[in-house]
């Protein structure tokens, strides 16, 4: 039920649990899989395992559960905040589910993670989109995670004083 991936990459443990989080919400937008029933299934027979000849990478368990129940728990706040970084006319509702999960979960660690940089953030889910679609798809990834980004983490997109006065010293 999960969606088929466009090439396999190596990635650690933490991309591979975004990875199997957004492939789990996938499955549960489709299929409309419990959330009890996607995190007991993936755990068990997807995450580290070789399906239908895709292997599937060992993952951060606690990071997979946490974006998965995080997005299911926060999605009533999650979603308006995509809507509004979607380009007009365009909601979620009508954006392709494997995207909408992605950037459901990345508008999840965008809001809630606050120790991993926006930046990093935005990558790699741009990394993970790409895994399924294509480029154009995944450049619409990148500018709606980096508009939610800089409006809800405004101070990491500011300049900061040092490279303020160095562009001063410098010239620019």
């Amino acid at each position: 039920m999960s969606p088929p991936i466009k090439d396999a990459r190596k990635a650690n443990r933490r991309g591979a649990a975004r990875l199997a989080a957004v492939q789990a919400l996938y499955q549960m937008d489709i299929a409309g899989t419990p959330l009890q029933d996607i995190l007991a299934d993936f755990e068990s027979h997807w995450i580290g395992r070789e399906i239908e000849g895709e292997q599937y990478l060992p993952a951060e368990g606690g990071f997979f559960r946490e974006i998965v129940t995080g997005v299911v728990t926060e999605q009533r706040r999650l979603d308006p905040l995509v809507d509004r970084a979607l380009a007009a006319g365009w909601p979620l509702k009508r954006v392709e589910a494997i995207l909408r999960s992605v950037l459901r979960a990345g508008a999840y660690e965008l809001a809630e993670r606050r120790d991993i940089p926006a930046r990093v953030v935005i990558s790699e889910y741009v990394d993970v989109a790409n895994a399924f679609v294509d480029r154009e798809e995944t450049g619409m990834v990148n500018a709606v995670l980096d508009q939610i980004a800089r409006q809800l983490r405004t101070a990491e997109f500011e300049p900061t004083a040092d490279a303020s006065s160095s562009r001063r010293s410098n010239g620019s």
